[in-house]
């Protein structure tokens, strides 16, 4: 019989091994899902309406048997899907005993609430004598651990900096650096400005940018909050608006990161408008245009047209120095609101990326 196990145990040992097996319809498992999961669906989103409106209308019988009809011609496809992902994970580690084997023949299986969906599957695969492990209380469990995952406390040390100041740059040079690092702006797909899509794929839904967000805090290599009176190691995070592109930070960590202490990085204004110009001058006018187009009411109307007129001309670096213009003094605002005791302004005389993850390392 398939083992049942609670969401700790669920993502301790899934996500050593990412195989898990997510039996939602294609739709649920496109709204959130955990990170790493592959969709093999029981049912698709027509078939599963179908079964829950006879369970409601008919009860749990006849659900049942129609179940079994849009299930029975997929058991061996939904057998050969699941057998190709454990395949897919470990063909590449040589299996050294049975126990090795055996291990590397697991599956790991959930549903909505980890009932009969799940069940089912675990039950077609331990038939076929792949070893299942079910997770309690099933996706529901894990939107439950993520949204109380926000709640806990963490030792947070933000980076501030004025747009242009290769803020992404740093965070990545201090995760070579084994400082703990989490970069918001990745995991929304989006930079945070009216620029921030360009070069992006479409952002994630609200529900699977939080299932990101904190299986990146579950993952962390050791705690990052504060217990029996032991400061732990930092995490690292960009000073951001509540708002990445349409994404929302989820309120428990947004108060913690407000309230954390802040490295501000000030960096010579010609070298973020170099480093602007290389970053967003491979992306097409059209695009660039459409972006300042976007910010045409704070940037005023001369300005933003002093701007297109610039990057109709190829002189990206008078439309950087515009833009950076509205930026700056909106970044400036933003901080006045801080409390300035949270607030250390660290000064560089150029944008060298390996000097200022150093010396902000010597800042924590």
């Amino acid at each position: 019989m398939p083992t049942s196990i609670d969401i700790s145990n669920f993502l301790q040992q899934s996500l050593n091994t990412n195989v898990v097996i997510d039996v939602r319809t294609p739709k649920e498992f496109e709204q959130g899902h955990i990170p790493g999961a592959v969709n093999i669906p029981l049912f698709s989103n027509e078939e599963r309406v179908v079964v829950g409106t006879l369970y409601k209308q008919q009860g749990k019988q006849p659900a049942i048997l129609k179940g079994l009809e849009f299930v029975g011609p997929k058991m061996t496809d939904i057998i050969s899907k699941a057998q190709a992902c454990t395949n897919a994970k470990h063909s590449t580690k040589q299996k050294e005993n049975k126990n090795d084997e055996l291990k590397n023949n697991t599956l790991y299986v959930h549903c909505w609430r980890g009932g009969m969906r799940s069940g089912s599957v675990a039950w077609l695969l331990e038939l076929y004598g792949i070893k299942v492990f079910t997770l309690k209380g099933g996706y529901k469990a894990f939107r439950k651990y993520v949204l109380e995952s926000f709640s806990k406390q963490y030792n947070l040390l933000i980076l501030g900096g004025k747009t242009g100041s290769a803020k992404t740059l740093v965070l990545e040079k201090l995760a070579a650096l084994n400082e703990q690092v989490i970069n918001l702006e990745k995991l929304a797909a989006h930079k945070g400005s009216a620029f921030g899509a360009l070069g992006e794929n479409m952002q994630p839904s609200q529900e699977q940018f939080e299932n990101e967000l904190a299986t990146a805090l579950h993952l962390l290599p050791s705690p990052c909050g504060e217990g029996l009176g032991v400061r732990l190691p930092p995490l690292w995070l960009e000073d951001e608006s509540r708002l990445i592109g349409n994404k929302v930070i989820p309120e428990g960590l947004w108060i913690q990161m407000r309230l954390a202490k802040t490295l501000c990085m000030n960096v010579p204004f010609e070298d973020r408008v170099e480093y602007l110009t290389e970053e967003y001058g491979k992306f097409p006018k059209e695009e660039l245009k459409v972006s300042i187009e976007k910010i045409t009411k704070r940037l005023g109307y001369q300005q933003a047209k002093n701007a297109l007129i610039a990057l109709e001309e190829n002189d990206l670096k008078t439309t950087c120095r515009i833009c950076l213009m509205y930026y700056d003094k909106s970044y400036q605002h933003g901080m006045d609101k801080r409390d300035k005791s949270s607030v250390e302004q660290i000064d560089f005389d150029r944008l060298d990326i390996d000097l200022i993850a150093n010396e902000l390392i010597k800042h924590k």
